[in-house]
Protein backbone atom coordinates (compact mmCIF):
# COMPACT_ATOMS: atom_id res chain seq x y z
CA UNK A 1 0.00 0.00 0.00
CA UNK A 2 1.31 3.27 -1.06
CA UNK A 3 0.42 5.02 2.54
CA UNK A 4 3.32 2.49 4.29
CA UNK A 5 5.84 3.14 2.05
CA UNK A 6 5.17 6.75 1.59
CA UNK A 7 5.48 6.37 5.59
CA UNK A 8 8.68 4.84 5.71
CA UNK A 9 10.64 6.84 3.19
CA UNK A 10 9.20 10.23 5.46
CA UNK A 11 9.86 8.31 8.45
CA UNK A 12 13.86 7.23 6.93
CA UNK A 13 14.57 11.52 5.93
CA UNK A 14 13.60 12.56 9.10
CA UNK A 15 15.90 10.10 11.11
CA UNK A 16 18.19 11.15 8.79
CA UNK A 17 17.71 14.66 9.85
CA UNK A 18 16.81 15.91 6.23
CA UNK A 19 13.40 17.76 6.97
CA UNK A 20 10.64 17.91 9.54
CA UNK A 21 7.83 15.98 9.09
CA UNK A 22 5.62 18.36 7.92
CA UNK A 23 8.00 19.84 5.43
CA UNK A 24 8.85 16.05 3.80
CA UNK A 25 5.01 15.04 3.31
CA UNK A 26 4.45 17.97 1.71
CA UNK A 27 6.62 17.39 -0.24
CA UNK A 28 5.76 13.63 -1.43
CA UNK A 29 3.60 12.64 -3.96
CA UNK A 30 0.82 10.97 -1.30
CA UNK A 31 -2.69 12.72 -1.83
CA UNK A 32 -4.24 12.31 1.62
CA UNK A 33 -1.33 14.45 3.52
CA UNK A 34 -3.05 14.35 7.09
CA UNK A 35 -3.21 10.75 6.74
CA UNK A 36 0.65 10.54 6.20
CA UNK A 37 0.86 12.79 8.99
CA UNK A 38 -0.75 11.62 11.29
CA UNK A 39 0.77 7.76 10.61
CA UNK A 40 4.09 8.92 10.79
CA UNK A 41 4.13 11.40 14.01
CA UNK A 42 2.67 7.95 15.35
CA UNK A 43 5.29 5.76 14.20
CA UNK A 44 7.72 8.44 15.46
CA UNK A 45 7.00 9.43 18.82
CA UNK A 46 6.92 4.99 19.64
CA UNK A 47 10.15 4.53 17.76
CA UNK A 48 11.76 3.34 20.52
CA UNK A 49 9.26 0.62 21.37
CA UNK A 50 9.39 -0.40 18.07
CA UNK A 51 12.46 -1.09 17.98
CA UNK A 52 12.67 -2.91 20.86
CA UNK A 53 9.62 -5.22 19.71
CA UNK A 54 10.71 -5.68 16.19
CA UNK A 55 14.54 -6.57 17.33
CA UNK A 56 13.14 -9.10 20.00
CA UNK A 57 10.51 -10.87 17.69
CA UNK A 58 13.70 -11.68 15.05
CA UNK A 59 11.21 -9.67 12.57
CA UNK A 60 13.91 -8.46 9.99
CA UNK A 61 16.28 -11.45 10.50
CA UNK A 62 13.39 -13.08 9.50
CA UNK A 63 12.10 -11.37 6.63
CA UNK A 64 15.70 -9.92 4.88
CA UNK A 65 13.47 -7.89 2.38
CA UNK A 66 11.77 -5.75 4.54
CA UNK A 67 13.32 -2.18 5.27
CA UNK A 68 13.73 -1.34 8.68
CA UNK A 69 11.49 1.92 8.79
CA UNK A 70 8.92 0.46 6.42
CA UNK A 71 8.76 -2.79 9.11
CA UNK A 72 8.39 0.30 12.03
CA UNK A 73 5.24 1.62 10.60
CA UNK A 74 3.89 -1.79 9.70
CA UNK A 75 4.03 -2.59 13.20
CA UNK A 76 3.00 0.09 14.11
CA UNK A 77 -0.31 -0.38 12.53
CA UNK A 78 -0.57 -3.60 13.62
CA UNK A 79 -0.10 -3.73 17.26
CA UNK A 80 -0.36 0.12 18.50
CA UNK A 81 -2.49 1.90 15.52
CA UNK A 82 -5.96 0.78 14.39
CA UNK A 83 -5.34 -1.98 11.83
CA UNK A 84 -4.22 -1.98 8.14
CA UNK A 85 -5.82 0.58 6.33
CA UNK A 86 -7.17 -0.46 2.39
CA UNK A 87 -6.52 -3.91 3.70
CA UNK A 88 -3.34 -3.41 3.88
CA UNK A 89 -2.38 -4.76 0.39
CA UNK A 90 0.78 -7.40 0.53
CA UNK A 91 2.24 -6.30 3.82
CA UNK A 92 -0.91 -7.87 5.96
CA UNK A 93 -0.32 -11.44 4.84
CA UNK A 94 3.59 -10.67 5.81
CA UNK A 95 3.26 -9.28 8.99
CA UNK A 96 0.32 -11.74 10.08
CA UNK A 97 2.93 -14.49 9.89
CA UNK A 98 4.66 -12.74 12.91
CA UNK A 99 1.74 -11.63 14.93
CA UNK A 100 2.06 -13.63 17.53
CA UNK A 101 5.53 -12.98 18.05
CA UNK A 102 5.18 -9.05 17.96
CA UNK A 103 2.17 -9.38 20.23
CA UNK A 104 4.13 -10.86 22.77
CA UNK A 105 7.46 -8.94 22.74
CA UNK A 106 4.97 -6.08 23.31
CA UNK A 107 3.61 -8.01 26.38
CA UNK A 108 7.10 -9.29 27.90
CA UNK A 109 7.91 -4.95 27.25
CA UNK A 110 4.74 -4.15 29.35
CA UNK A 111 6.03 -6.47 32.01
CA UNK A 112 9.23 -5.82 31.82
CA UNK A 113 8.40 -1.59 32.85
CA UNK A 114 6.31 -2.64 35.07
CA UNK A 115 3.31 -0.88 32.99
CA UNK A 116 0.01 -1.98 31.65
CA UNK A 117 -0.56 0.59 28.43
CA UNK A 118 0.97 1.19 25.16
CA UNK A 119 1.42 5.18 26.27
CA UNK A 120 3.13 4.08 29.50
CA UNK A 121 5.66 2.93 27.37
CA UNK A 122 7.19 6.00 26.01
CA UNK A 123 9.62 7.81 27.56
CA UNK A 124 8.86 11.08 29.39
CA UNK A 125 9.36 13.64 26.50
CA UNK A 126 7.27 11.34 24.57
CA UNK A 127 4.22 11.20 26.09
CA UNK A 128 1.24 12.36 26.01
CA UNK A 129 0.54 15.58 28.23
CA UNK A 130 -1.89 18.53 28.30
CA UNK A 131 -1.59 18.69 24.47
CA UNK A 132 -2.69 15.06 23.94
CA UNK A 133 -6.01 16.07 25.40
CA UNK A 134 -6.75 18.83 23.13
CA UNK A 135 -10.14 17.88 21.85
CA UNK A 136 -10.46 17.35 17.72
CA UNK A 137 -12.04 20.03 15.94
CA UNK A 138 -13.82 19.25 12.99
CA UNK A 139 -14.78 22.63 11.17
CA UNK A 140 -18.07 21.30 8.87
CA UNK A 141 -17.42 22.94 5.23
CA UNK A 142 -20.59 25.07 4.89
CA UNK A 143 -19.27 25.61 0.69
CA UNK A 144 -20.62 21.45 0.86
CA UNK A 145 -22.97 21.47 3.86
CA UNK A 146 -24.32 22.61 6.84
CA UNK A 147 -23.94 21.75 10.26
CA UNK A 148 -27.37 20.28 11.08
CA UNK A 149 -26.86 17.96 8.10
CA UNK A 150 -23.03 17.19 9.29
CA UNK A 151 -24.64 16.71 13.04
CA UNK A 152 -27.61 14.63 11.60
CA UNK A 153 -24.93 12.30 9.90
CA UNK A 154 -22.75 11.84 12.51
CA UNK A 155 -25.86 10.77 14.93
CA UNK A 156 -26.95 8.29 12.31
CA UNK A 157 -23.46 7.16 12.68
CA UNK A 158 -24.45 6.10 16.36
CA UNK A 159 -22.39 9.44 17.64
CA UNK A 160 -24.29 10.65 20.69
CA UNK A 161 -24.57 14.70 20.31
CA UNK A 162 -24.50 16.86 23.37
CA UNK A 163 -25.33 20.38 21.81
CA UNK A 164 -23.48 23.68 21.85
CA UNK A 165 -20.60 23.68 24.76
CA UNK A 166 -21.54 26.32 27.65
CA UNK A 167 -17.74 26.02 28.81
CA UNK A 168 -14.31 24.69 28.35
CA UNK A 169 -15.49 21.89 31.09
CA UNK A 170 -17.69 20.58 28.46
CA UNK A 171 -14.74 19.70 25.77
CA UNK A 172 -12.95 18.23 28.69
CA UNK A 173 -15.48 16.29 29.56
CA UNK A 174 -16.03 14.58 26.33
CA UNK A 175 -15.66 10.84 25.46
CA UNK A 176 -16.57 8.06 23.42
CA UNK A 177 -18.80 8.47 20.87
CA UNK A 178 -20.06 11.80 22.17
CA UNK A 179 -19.23 15.52 20.86
CA UNK A 180 -20.37 18.79 21.14
CA UNK A 181 -20.41 22.26 19.13
CA UNK A 182 -18.08 24.75 19.92
CA UNK A 183 -19.40 27.77 22.06
CA UNK A 184 -17.91 29.91 19.77
CA UNK A 185 -17.50 28.80 16.09
CA UNK A 186 -20.95 27.77 14.87
CA UNK A 187 -19.70 25.56 12.13
CA UNK A 188 -17.07 23.63 14.84
CA UNK A 189 -18.02 19.92 15.73
CA UNK A 190 -15.70 18.98 18.82
CA UNK A 191 -15.06 15.17 18.87
CA UNK A 192 -12.87 13.67 22.31
CA UNK A 193 -8.99 14.00 21.83
CA UNK A 194 -8.31 10.38 20.10
CA UNK A 195 -11.09 10.76 17.37
CA UNK A 196 -9.71 9.65 14.21
CA UNK A 197 -11.90 11.17 11.33
CA UNK A 198 -8.99 11.36 8.54
CA UNK A 199 -10.90 7.89 7.05
CA UNK A 200 -14.55 9.29 7.30
CA UNK A 201 -16.71 9.54 4.03
CA UNK A 202 -17.47 13.53 5.13
CA UNK A 203 -13.92 14.21 5.07
CA UNK A 204 -12.89 12.83 2.00
CA UNK A 205 -15.94 14.42 0.31
CA UNK A 206 -14.39 17.33 1.24
CA UNK A 207 -17.63 18.06 3.25
CA UNK A 208 -15.74 18.82 6.90
CA UNK A 209 -12.18 19.79 7.70
CA UNK A 210 -9.86 18.82 9.99
CA UNK A 211 -8.89 22.12 11.70
CA UNK A 212 -7.95 23.18 15.19
CA UNK A 213 -10.14 26.21 16.78
CA UNK A 214 -7.03 28.03 17.12
CA UNK A 215 -6.38 27.74 13.47
CA UNK A 216 -10.26 29.04 12.86
CA UNK A 217 -9.62 32.23 14.49
CA UNK A 218 -7.81 33.73 11.70
CA UNK A 219 -10.56 33.59 9.12
CA UNK A 220 -12.85 34.41 11.62
CA UNK A 221 -12.01 37.73 12.86
CA UNK A 222 -10.90 38.75 9.26
CA UNK A 223 -14.63 37.96 8.40
CA UNK A 224 -14.31 39.14 5.15
CA UNK A 225 -18.41 40.04 3.62
CA UNK A 226 -19.31 37.97 0.40
CA UNK A 227 -18.06 39.76 -2.59
CA UNK A 228 -14.42 40.66 -0.97
CA UNK A 229 -11.21 40.61 -2.68
CA UNK A 230 -9.04 39.14 0.02
CA UNK A 231 -5.20 38.23 0.19
CA UNK A 232 -3.71 35.13 1.38
CA UNK A 233 -0.37 36.04 1.70
CA UNK A 234 1.45 32.57 2.59
CA UNK A 235 -1.19 30.30 2.12
CA UNK A 236 -0.23 26.59 2.37
CA UNK A 237 -1.13 24.14 2.96
CA UNK A 238 -4.73 26.06 2.85
CA UNK A 239 -7.30 25.18 5.34
CA UNK A 240 -7.27 28.64 6.10
CA UNK A 241 -8.23 29.70 2.89
CA UNK A 242 -10.55 26.91 2.28
CA UNK A 243 -12.40 29.10 5.31
CA UNK A 244 -12.30 32.19 4.03
CA UNK A 245 -14.08 30.41 0.83
CA UNK A 246 -16.60 29.56 2.81
CA UNK A 247 -17.32 32.55 4.50
CA UNK A 248 -17.27 34.17 1.45
CA UNK A 249 -19.51 31.90 0.05
CA UNK A 250 -17.46 31.54 -3.22
CA UNK A 251 -18.43 34.99 -4.02
CA UNK A 252 -15.79 37.20 -4.24
CA UNK A 253 -11.88 36.34 -4.77
CA UNK A 254 -9.02 35.03 -2.92
CA UNK A 255 -5.50 36.00 -3.93
CA UNK A 256 -3.76 33.33 -2.31
CA UNK A 257 0.43 32.91 -2.40
CA UNK A 258 3.05 30.25 -1.39
CA UNK A 259 6.70 30.21 -2.93
CA UNK A 260 6.69 26.43 -2.69
CA UNK A 261 5.42 24.27 -5.52
CA UNK A 262 4.99 21.22 -3.60
CA UNK A 263 2.42 22.60 -1.10
CA UNK A 264 0.68 24.60 -3.22
CA UNK A 265 0.02 21.52 -5.52
CA UNK A 266 -1.14 20.16 -2.39
CA UNK A 267 -3.17 23.07 -1.49
CA UNK A 268 -4.82 23.37 -5.12
CA UNK A 269 -6.35 19.39 -4.27
CA UNK A 270 -7.66 20.37 -0.93
CA UNK A 271 -9.19 23.40 -2.06
CA UNK A 272 -10.87 21.48 -4.74
CA UNK A 273 -11.94 18.36 -2.92
CA UNK A 274 -13.14 21.84 -0.76
CA UNK A 275 -14.83 23.25 -3.75
CA UNK A 276 -13.63 26.64 -3.41
CA UNK A 277 -13.77 28.20 -7.03
CA UNK A 278 -13.36 32.19 -5.80
CA UNK A 279 -9.51 31.72 -5.09
CA UNK A 280 -6.76 32.24 -7.64
CA UNK A 281 -3.42 30.32 -6.67
CA UNK A 282 0.14 32.08 -7.65
CA UNK A 283 3.46 30.45 -7.09
CA UNK A 284 5.32 33.32 -5.58
CA UNK A 285 7.01 34.90 -2.67
CA UNK A 286 4.47 37.46 -1.07
CA UNK A 287 7.51 39.71 -0.48
CA UNK A 288 7.85 40.17 -4.60
CA UNK A 289 4.16 40.96 -4.83
CA UNK A 290 3.86 44.50 -6.26
CA UNK A 291 0.87 46.58 -4.02
CA UNK A 292 0.15 48.63 -6.89
CA UNK A 293 -0.47 45.57 -8.63
CA UNK A 294 -4.02 46.65 -10.71
CA UNK A 295 -4.88 43.32 -9.45
CA UNK A 296 -4.93 44.17 -5.84
CA UNK A 297 -5.94 47.43 -6.40
CA UNK A 298 -9.48 46.20 -4.44
CA UNK A 299 -8.23 44.28 -1.93
CA UNK A 300 -9.76 45.47 1.47
CA UNK A 301 -8.66 42.28 4.06
CA UNK A 302 -5.59 40.18 4.21
CA UNK A 303 -4.65 36.93 6.06
CA UNK A 304 -1.10 36.95 6.87
CA UNK A 305 0.16 33.38 8.85
CA UNK A 306 3.57 33.63 8.06
CA UNK A 307 6.14 30.83 8.33
CA UNK A 308 7.11 30.49 11.82
CA UNK A 309 8.79 28.32 14.61
CA UNK A 310 5.87 26.28 15.24
CA UNK A 311 6.89 26.10 18.99
CA UNK A 312 3.29 26.27 19.71
CA UNK A 313 2.03 22.97 17.81
CA UNK A 314 1.65 20.00 20.05
CA UNK A 315 3.46 17.31 17.14
CA UNK A 316 6.47 19.52 16.48
CA UNK A 317 8.85 18.17 19.38
CA UNK A 318 8.01 14.75 17.49
CA UNK A 319 9.38 16.23 14.40
CA UNK A 320 12.28 17.85 14.95
CA UNK A 321 14.46 17.92 18.80
CA UNK A 322 14.56 21.06 20.15
CA UNK A 323 11.73 22.18 18.29
CA UNK A 324 9.97 23.45 21.06
CA UNK A 325 12.17 25.95 22.13
CA UNK A 326 13.95 27.47 19.04
CA UNK A 327 17.85 28.94 19.06
CA UNK A 328 17.97 32.88 19.04
CA UNK A 329 19.18 32.68 15.87
CA UNK A 330 16.45 31.28 14.43
CA UNK A 331 14.12 33.30 16.08
CA UNK A 332 15.79 36.29 14.98
CA UNK A 333 15.75 35.37 11.27
CA UNK A 334 12.39 34.24 11.37
CA UNK A 335 11.21 37.22 13.15
CA UNK A 336 13.06 39.67 10.56
CA UNK A 337 11.04 37.77 7.51
CA UNK A 338 7.63 38.45 9.51
CA UNK A 339 8.75 42.05 10.42
CA UNK A 340 8.82 42.66 6.38
CA UNK A 341 6.03 40.12 5.60
CA UNK A 342 4.04 42.31 7.93
CA UNK A 343 4.93 46.04 6.66
CA UNK A 344 4.74 44.86 3.03
CA UNK A 345 0.96 43.84 3.63
CA UNK A 346 0.30 47.18 5.65
CA UNK A 347 1.21 48.78 2.55
CA UNK A 348 -1.25 47.93 0.22
CA UNK A 349 -3.21 51.07 -0.37
CA UNK A 350 -7.04 49.38 -0.40
CA UNK A 351 -6.44 47.50 2.78
CA UNK A 352 -8.90 47.93 5.86
CA UNK A 353 -8.72 45.24 7.88
CA UNK A 354 -5.76 42.80 8.35
CA UNK A 355 -4.99 39.28 10.77
CA UNK A 356 -1.71 38.66 11.59
CA UNK A 357 -1.19 34.85 13.11
CA UNK A 358 1.52 32.40 14.00
CA UNK A 359 1.49 28.66 15.50
CA UNK A 360 4.25 30.05 18.04
CA UNK A 361 4.36 31.03 21.52
CA UNK A 362 7.35 32.98 21.07
CA UNK A 363 7.18 36.54 21.90
CA UNK A 364 10.01 37.41 19.47
CA UNK A 365 7.41 36.09 16.37
CA UNK A 366 4.42 38.14 17.88
CA UNK A 367 3.69 40.97 20.45
CA UNK A 368 7.46 41.95 18.99
CA UNK A 369 6.58 41.86 15.17
CA UNK A 370 2.62 43.57 15.84
CA UNK A 371 4.47 46.40 17.55
CA UNK A 372 7.28 47.08 15.22
CA UNK A 373 4.36 47.33 12.35
CA UNK A 374 2.78 49.34 14.66
CA UNK A 375 5.64 51.70 14.96
CA UNK A 376 6.28 51.68 11.05
CA UNK A 377 3.14 53.28 10.30
CA UNK A 378 1.91 55.75 13.27
CA UNK A 379 -1.30 56.69 13.46
CA UNK A 380 -2.66 54.83 10.00
CA UNK A 381 -3.41 51.21 11.95
CA UNK A 382 -4.88 49.97 15.50
CA UNK A 383 -5.13 47.06 16.94
CA UNK A 384 -8.60 45.93 16.83
CA UNK A 385 -10.28 44.85 20.16
CA UNK A 386 -11.58 41.19 19.61
CA UNK A 387 -13.36 38.80 21.68
CA UNK A 388 -13.07 40.41 24.76
CA UNK A 389 -14.45 37.21 26.87
CA UNK A 390 -11.07 34.61 25.22
CA UNK A 391 -9.02 34.39 28.34
CA UNK A 392 -5.83 34.04 27.36
CA UNK A 393 -4.62 37.53 25.65
CA UNK A 394 -1.47 38.86 24.40
CA UNK A 395 2.00 39.79 26.74
CA UNK A 396 1.56 43.35 27.82
CA UNK A 397 4.91 44.37 25.99
CA UNK A 398 3.45 47.38 24.24
CA UNK A 399 0.07 49.73 24.99
CA UNK A 400 -3.32 47.48 23.95
CA UNK A 401 -1.20 44.22 23.84
CA UNK A 402 -4.30 42.86 25.51
CA UNK A 403 -6.05 43.49 22.31
CA UNK A 404 -3.53 40.40 20.71
CA UNK A 405 -5.15 36.82 21.62
CA UNK A 406 -2.68 33.79 22.40
CA UNK A 407 -3.71 30.37 22.51
CA UNK A 408 -2.65 26.74 24.49
CA UNK A 409 -3.56 23.20 25.36
CA UNK A 410 -3.78 24.61 28.78
CA UNK A 411 -5.74 27.67 28.71
CA UNK A 412 -8.12 27.24 25.12
CA UNK A 413 -7.63 23.48 25.05
CA UNK A 414 -6.04 24.30 21.53
CA UNK A 415 -2.82 23.98 20.04
CA UNK A 416 -0.42 27.30 20.66
CA UNK A 417 -1.25 30.20 18.62
CA UNK A 418 -1.38 33.84 18.36
CA UNK A 419 -3.30 36.16 16.57
CA UNK A 420 -3.52 39.84 15.71
CA UNK A 421 -6.29 42.13 13.89
CA UNK A 422 -4.95 45.09 12.70
CA UNK A 423 -7.09 47.67 11.17
CA UNK A 424 -6.94 50.84 9.40
CA UNK A 425 -7.37 53.98 11.31
CA UNK A 426 -10.74 55.75 9.95
CA UNK A 427 -9.74 59.46 9.09
CA UNK A 428 -11.15 62.29 11.08
CA UNK A 429 -14.67 63.51 9.32
CA UNK A 430 -13.41 67.38 9.26
CA UNK A 431 -10.74 65.94 6.51
CA UNK A 432 -13.07 65.98 2.42
CA UNK A 433 -13.61 62.37 2.16
CA UNK A 434 -12.08 62.46 -1.51
CA UNK A 435 -8.85 63.94 -0.14
CA UNK A 436 -8.17 61.44 2.62
CA UNK A 437 -9.31 58.28 0.55
CA UNK A 438 -6.24 59.57 -2.48
CA UNK A 439 -3.64 61.29 -0.92
CA UNK A 440 -1.36 61.01 -4.17
CA UNK A 441 -4.52 63.46 -5.59
CA UNK A 442 -3.77 66.12 -3.32
CA UNK A 443 0.13 65.70 -4.04
CA UNK A 444 -0.60 66.09 -7.61
CA UNK A 445 -3.00 68.92 -7.77
CA UNK A 446 0.00 70.83 -5.53
CA UNK A 447 2.50 70.11 -8.43
CA UNK A 448 -0.28 71.23 -11.00
CA UNK A 449 -0.31 74.42 -9.02
CA UNK A 450 2.63 74.97 -8.83
CA UNK A 451 3.67 74.59 -12.45
CA UNK A 452 0.73 76.88 -13.04
CA UNK A 453 2.79 79.38 -10.90
CA UNK A 454 5.61 79.12 -12.66
CA UNK A 455 3.79 79.38 -16.26
CA UNK A 456 1.85 82.87 -15.25
CA UNK A 457 3.16 85.97 -16.05
CA UNK A 458 3.46 88.76 -13.72
CA UNK A 459 1.38 91.28 -13.38
CA UNK A 460 1.73 93.97 -16.13
CA UNK A 461 4.39 91.73 -18.13
CA UNK A 462 2.73 91.58 -21.52
CA UNK A 463 1.90 88.69 -23.69
CA UNK A 464 4.87 87.03 -25.80
CA UNK A 465 4.09 86.49 -29.18
CA UNK A 466 3.01 83.06 -30.05
CA UNK A 467 3.11 82.21 -26.33
CA UNK A 468 0.45 79.44 -25.01
CA UNK A 469 -1.83 81.72 -22.89
CA UNK A 470 -1.92 80.29 -19.20
CA UNK A 471 -4.53 78.53 -18.02
CA UNK A 472 -7.25 80.17 -17.64
CA UNK A 473 -6.63 83.24 -19.49
CA UNK A 474 -8.94 84.39 -22.82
Amino acid sequence: MALYATAATVLAAVEGRRGSIKGLVYASSFQNVKQLYALVCETQRYSAVLDAVIAGAGLLRAEKKLRPHLAKVLVYELLLGKGFRGGGGRWRPLLERHQARLKAELARLKVQRRVSRNEDLLQVGSRPGTASQVPRFVRVNTLKTSPDDAVDYFKRQGFSYQGRASSLEDLRALKGKCFLLDPLLPELLVFPAQTDLHDHPLYRAGHLILQDKASCLPAMLLAPPPGSHVLDACAAPGNKTSHLAALLRNQGKIFAFDRDAARLASMATLLARAGVSCCELAEEDFLAVSPSDRRYRQVQYILLDPSCSGSGMPARPLEEPGAGTPSKARLQALAGFQQRALRHALSFPSLQRLVYSTCSLCQEENEDVVWDALQQNPGAFRLAPVLPSWPHRGLGTFPGAEHCLRASPETTLTGGFFVAVLERVEVSSSVPEAEAAAPELRAGAARRRKRRRRRAPAPGTPQVRGAEPAPGAS
